[in-house]
């Protein structure tokens, strides 16, 4: 996600923070601070609802990170490539692969849910422990809004409309129920842009009549339905394509370059004359070693292109996604590394590049479908 920073990992898996995380939870800080606490337990001083105020929203923060951090964990468990976490305003996200089967996809998607049920579970029975031994206490209070929040997160994830949690739910059980995925995708992708139209509608509301939080509904809603668009239009693609294999799909002949060429040389005599911004790199024998951009080309300074090898700056073939000409287009763009900017997928034959598949030639195949009612090209 643009404006996010990695801070660290988390079982292997980068974690990273938006420039939006610090700026909630000194939200969450202010409204725990001025107004929850204070009337939960009042007559104390300014001093213990700030430190306890902060101590909440980090709280919160960590709960929000075991939220996707259970995510992440299930999908590693189930063999699925994980990008990484990235905490934001809005929650949480994990960037991962699609899942191969609808049990599998169940079972990332509920993991989530069911850890912020857990948190707040544990955390209202432990405010309640708490308030038993010493009344009216400030951890007491802690833990009982950090339960309900916690209990709040989860029930609200569960809500079946992608792109939260429950729409993944929804999608596997359709998908298991149907056997058609696509289909599953557009129904749950439907609903995310049915309830995520509602919020803004809602929250507008609220928000016309004084009620600030309604701002943050709408913007949630606002979110949903775009990204329950997009979810579905990626549905619609997925079923024109259906059937159709990466040599049909292709753009070829592809032209390739010498990984061992300096990046001078290989912008004069290879990336000038090419259609593509990416461009596959052979080795001696002639095979597939990696791929590069042109904006990893114009990053290099122009007085170092003369000692920099243009593998240097290049994807390795560990990173590239690729496939043969047999392989059918849907199951090379699901094994697309999560992150990887863009479609971008290197057919190879034996071992040697013949040909890339690009977004455009998805665009242009998914339009020649339609208009020829879904008989492959000639």
């Amino acid at each position: 996600m643009n404006g996010s920073v990695q801070v660290g990992r988390v079982f292997g898996v980068p974690l990273r923070m938006h420039w939006s995380v610090p700026v909630l939870v000194v939200l969450l800080a202010y409204g725990l601070g001025r107004e929850t606490l204070p009337a939960r337990v009042p007559g104390l001083s300014a001093t213990v609802y700030t430190v306890a105020a902060a101590a909440g929203a980090v709280l919160l923060m960590a709960s929000l990170l075991a939220h996707e951090v259970a995510h992440a964990a299930t999908a590693r468990r189930e063999h699925l490539t994980v990008e990484d976490v990235t905490l934001w305003a809005m929650g949480g996200m994990t960037r991962m692969g699609r899942p191969g089967s609808a049990g599998a996809a169940f079972l990332v998607a509920v993991s989530g849910p069911l850890a912020s049920l857990v948190i707040g579970g544990a955390a209202l029975g432990a405010g309640a422990g708490v308030d038993a031994a010493a009344h009216h206490s400030v951890p007491g209070a802690l833990l009982t809004w950090l339960g309900w929040a916690n209990l709040l997160l989860g029930v609200f994830n569960l809500l079946p409309a992608a792109p939260l949690d429950g729409g993944r739910v929804l999608q596997a059980l359709l998908w298991w129920r149907t056997g058609d995925r696509d289909r599953a995708d557009r129904v749950a992708g439907r609903g995310g842009q049915v309830l995520g139209f509602l919020f803004v509608v809602v929250g507008w509301l609220l928000f016309a009549r004084g009620v600030p939080s309604g701002l943050w509904l709408a913007l949630v809603g606002l979110f949903m339905a775009l990204t329950a668009g997009a979810e579905r239009r990626s549905a619609v693609i997925s079923a024109a394509l259906r059937g159709v294999r990466l040599g049909e799909a292709m753009s070829a002949p592809v032209v390739t370059g010498p990984d061992w060429l300096p990046v001078d040389r290989f912008i004069d005599e290879v990336a000038v004359a090419a259609r593509h911004s990416t461009l596959p790199l052979v080795d001696f024998d002639g095979r597939l070693s990696g791929v590069v951009q042109l904006r990893r080309l114009t990053s290099v300074p122009a007085e170092r292109r003369a000692d920099v090898r243009v593998r240097d700056v290049a994807v390795p073939l560990s990173q590239t996604t690729t496939g043969t000409p047999e392989e059918f287009v849907n199951d090379a763009l699901d094994r697309l590394r999560p992150g990887a900017g863009g479609v971008r997928v290197i057919v190879v034959d034996g071992g040697r590049p013949v040909g890339i598949v690009t977004g455009s030639d998805i665009s242009r195949l998914v339009q020649h479908r339609r208009l020829t009612g879904g008989r492959p090209p000639v």
